[in-house]
């Protein structure tokens, strides 16, 4: 029973300090909403000029044409805001990693070392972890609600095994590495504050 307490007592000197001027938010990306990925995001006040974010996407769904886009990514990030918290412009360090499961899609694209062509031949399921900064701005809309841009560089680290198509079990490549630097983050957040 004294052990509850405790942790009681500890849980509010923890929370005391914010009481009077904290400031919490949950949001949408917009983004990651038009690629079907479940996302959500949660954002609270630190001080006067900084906040903590944290987000979540999961896409679990299996597309038609042999295609897969199935992943599960977390990304934690502390902000520091020019003006006011939730308003204006911000940067920020991140962390990101997760897990995935993509292949058969046709992106064409090659990005600073990174060939996302070879997604249209084969399946590469493995985890990510990396870092990076970011740069945003928020426009209030009213009280509660605000719309949020914010782009991120920075690195990511990935191991993965190939398969040679989207819903085949044969191993081409195992425990296999690959290192990512560029964009890290996209976002449109529509953001509703408390």
């Amino acid at each position: 029973m004294k052990s509850k307490n405790w942790v009681l007592i500890f849980g509010f000197a923890l929370v005391l300090p914010f009481t009077g001027r904290a400031q919490i938010a949950v949001k949408t990306n917009i983004l990651d909403d038009a690629f079907l990925n479940v996302n959500l995001g949660a954002e609270m006040q630190l001080s006067p000029k900084w906040t903590a974010d944290i987000s979540a996407s999961l896409n679990a769904w299996t597309l038609s044409g042999g295609k897969r886009w199935k992943h599960l990514s977390v990304q934690p990030e502390a902000r520091y805001w020019f003006c006011n918290t939730f308003a204006g412009h911000f940067v920020g360090v991140e962390a990101h990693g997760g897990q995935y499961n993509i292949g058969g899609v046709d992106f064409g694209l090659k990005l600073l070392g990174t060939d996302f062509g070879k997604l249209k031949d084969s399946r590469y399921q493995g985890w990510f972890v990396g870092g990076g900064v970011t740069y945003g701005y928020s426009w209030i809309l009213n009280r509660h609600w605000n719309i949020e841009a914010e782009i991120g560089l920075g690195y990511s680290y990935t191991r993965f095994d190939r398969y040679p198509c989207a819903l085949c079990g044969t191993k081409l490549e195992s425990d296999a590495s690959h290192n990512y630097v560029g964009i890290t983050k996209a976002a449109i957040n529509l953001v509703y504050g408390f």
